[in-house]
This record gives C-alpha cells, structure tokens and sequence, in this order.
C-alpha cells in the first residue's frame, strides 16, 4: 500500500466524521485526581460546619471551577466561608496530588496512538495552570501537553459555558465540528456539545445516562475503548 494511501486512514474516525483534534478534560481524564481533590474539599467542609462526603463532594463540585464551588458552599451555609478556606484547600491538595495522583489508566496508550496517527490533542480545564503543572507533572505527562494547556481562568466563563473549548480549538487550529472531546462531567460535556463540539463521556465516576443527558454521543468506561476510534 502506498503512503498516500497510508495517510488517507490515518486520523480519528467517529460515526463516519473524521475528526481534526482531540481535546481532553485534565481531571479524571488524564489524570485520576477526582477522588483526591474531592476528599480533601470533602474534609475541609466538614470542618466549616457543613458536613460533606467524598462522595457528595464528587455529586455536587465535580466539573466545577473553584469560583462556582465557592458560590455553591455559600448557599448551603447561608453564609460566606471562611477567607481561609481556599489557600487551605489549595495548599493541601497540593501536597496530596504530589504523592497520590496517577495517571488515568490506558490513557498513555490512547496518546502514542493519537501522536502515531498524527492527530493533535491538547487539554481543557475547569482547573487552574499551577494544578495542571502539578498532576500532569508528577504523572509523567506534562511535557505531551506543551503549549496545548488551557485553563477556565484563560476565558470569561468557565464550562459549562463553552468559552474555553472554543479558545482551546481557536489556539490549536481546530474547526469546532471537527473537533473530539473527551470529557467526565456532565459540565463539561454540556461545554462541549454547546461549543458545537462531538463529546464522548467517560463514565468512570457518574453515570453514562447522566452523561448522555447533557450531550455526549458516546460514553466509554475504559479510557482504551477509544482506540478503536484511533486509525
């Protein structure tokens, strides 16, 4: 076969749409962080007065910016947190993240095959830099995602608004409809379908149905299911 013709299969095929890039949520997606960050929220929340499990932390601020966090524990105190609450949740989360985060299973695996095929990729966040910095580092990833990092705080409006998809495309030289998201949250899949953007769902925290819902096309539950995508 010759490798013109090699090339003309190279790429990322999803329900017959070939696809210009690959944009990935950081936070459980490439990195499994989720449980970590949530945990410790989960204890420092506690410890204001509102009493919080990892697994309600997981239910209610998954997916969120720390701003949208903010305003959410607000209402259920019925007042403003302590201004301690963040530097706290910041600086102990770092140093759980420096020892625990690892990265996503099969996704190094999904990577090779995206470089391999040619296909671009980077990474779009609800999270800030410095977390990006650290889980992506300590996982051994950081350097595949150089000048491909984008935070909500590089937007007006974080997800599920779909201001940083579209900067993220806009950055990487990607056409929207041509562009594949990989995302865990339902806000961030509803960012993504409202950017115009095909989503499929990892379900590897909530729910499939719930990640439908907010517009994902497909959900996979291991992070290699997405090979067969990869040509």
């Amino acid at each position: 076969m010759s490798s013109s013709a090699d090339a003309s299969k190279r790429g990322v095929v999803f329900n017959g749409v070939r696809f210009d890039g690959v944009l990935f949520d950081c936070d459980g997606v490439l990195v499994d962080s989720e449980r970590i960050t949530s945990r410790v929220w989960a204890g420092l929340l506690t410890g204001i007065g509102l009493p919080t499990t990892t697994e309600q932390s997981l239910a209610t601020y998954l997916g969120n910016s720390m701003p949208r966090c903010l305003e959410i524990v607000t209402a259920q105190l019925g007042r403003t947190p302590p201004d301690t609450l963040l530097p706290r949740f910041y600086a102990e989360v770092q140093a759980a993240l420096e020892t625990e985060v690892t990265a996503v299973d099969g996704i190094e695996a999904v990577l090779d095959a995206l470089d391999a095929a040619g296909v671009g990729y980077g990474v779009a966040s609800n999270g800030e830099h410095e977390k990006m910095r650290t889980t992506l580092g300590v996982t051994g990833l950081l350097t595949r995602f150089e000048n491909r990092r984008f935070s909500a705080v590089d937007v007006a409006r974080p997800k599920p608004a779909p201001d940083l998809f579209l900067h993220a495309a806009q950055r990487l030289g990607f056409d929207p409809r041509r562009t594949l998201v990989v995302e865990d949250s339902p806000l961030g899949v509803q960012g993504a379908f409202t950017a115009g953007m095909t989503v499929i769902g990892y379900a590897e925290l909530v729910a499939p149905e719930r990640l439908v819902a907010a517009g994902a096309a497909h959900t996979v539950s291991d992070m290699r299911e997405l090979l067969e995508f990869v040509g």
